[in-house]
């Protein structure tokens, strides 16, 4: 029997990753387990070359993997496109996200404004540089550590306004999703997987990879709040 595939990946992706993972081991009787830590420490981990079969994230992140070495050129399969959203605890105020400028006003008339380390944290910064409103936020912006919900520091109250990847906000309680971004700032992101160069079961890995971005993954993937890439 082949052996278990190790994979890793961001917190995005672990409740996608794991329904994949549990679908196509009942396909193939194969064997797969995924570690979701946060992306900056999974690509980290990576590039030391811990020993892994996979390696899903940001796909900017798998390519400099593949340029440094540490994942195998011409794996790289785009598997799924996330969109970021926006939470407050559960029973807070309806607020107007239907613009640009409205998404604008709640984010300077929120008391704190929690974002990731992600990627999509990454651009959120840079979208209120380009409003020119980082200097109002100084002292409100509350980044979660890695591997952190920022939907966690909503339902505790230490966030008023959370920004993360609606796939990690629809499985927590204790918020309320208040919308995605608007379409005209709508931060996506790309995930992809790789074969990691440590691997010893290359064909097993490329074989997972392309059922995790079939058709037939489709539903799962919608199913946990994105898109086929």
């Amino acid at each position: 029997m082949t052996a278990t595939l190790q994979g890793i990946s961001s917190m995005a992706t672990r409740q996608v990753l794991t329904e994949l993972a549990q679908a196509y081991g009942q396909r193939t009787d194969a064997r797969v387990q995924v570690e979701s830590v946060g992306g900056v420490d999974a690509a980290k981990r990576v590039a030391a070359g811990e020993p892994f079969d996979f390696v899903v994230l940001a796909s900017d992140a798998i390519d400099k993997l593949i340029a440094g070495g540490q994942a195998v050129a011409g794996s790289r399969v785009d598997i799924v496109e996330s969109g970021v959203a926006i939470a407050v605890k559960a029973g807070a105020p309806r607020l107007d996200l239907s613009s640009e400028e409205a998404l604008k006003r709640a984010v300077l008339a929120a008391p704190t404004v929690g974002y990731s380390t992600g990627p999509s944290g990454v651009a959120l910064v840079k979208l209120f540089e380009r409003w020119r409103i980082a200097q109002d936020l100084q002292g409100k912006l509350v980044q979660a550590p890695p591997g952190v919900p920022v939907g966690s520091l909503v339902a505790r109250g230490d966030v008023a306004l959370g920004f993360q990847q609606l796939s990690e906000l629809i499985h927590l309680e204790g918020i309320t999703i208040a919308g995605p971004m608007p379409l005209a700032v709508q931060i996506k992101t790309i995930f992809a997987g790789a074969l990691c160069a440590s691997s010893k079961q290359p064909d097993a890995v490329r074989a997972l990879l392309a059922f995790m971005a079939s058709p037939d993954a489709a539903v799962a993937k919608r199913r946990n709040g994105m898109e086929p890439a």
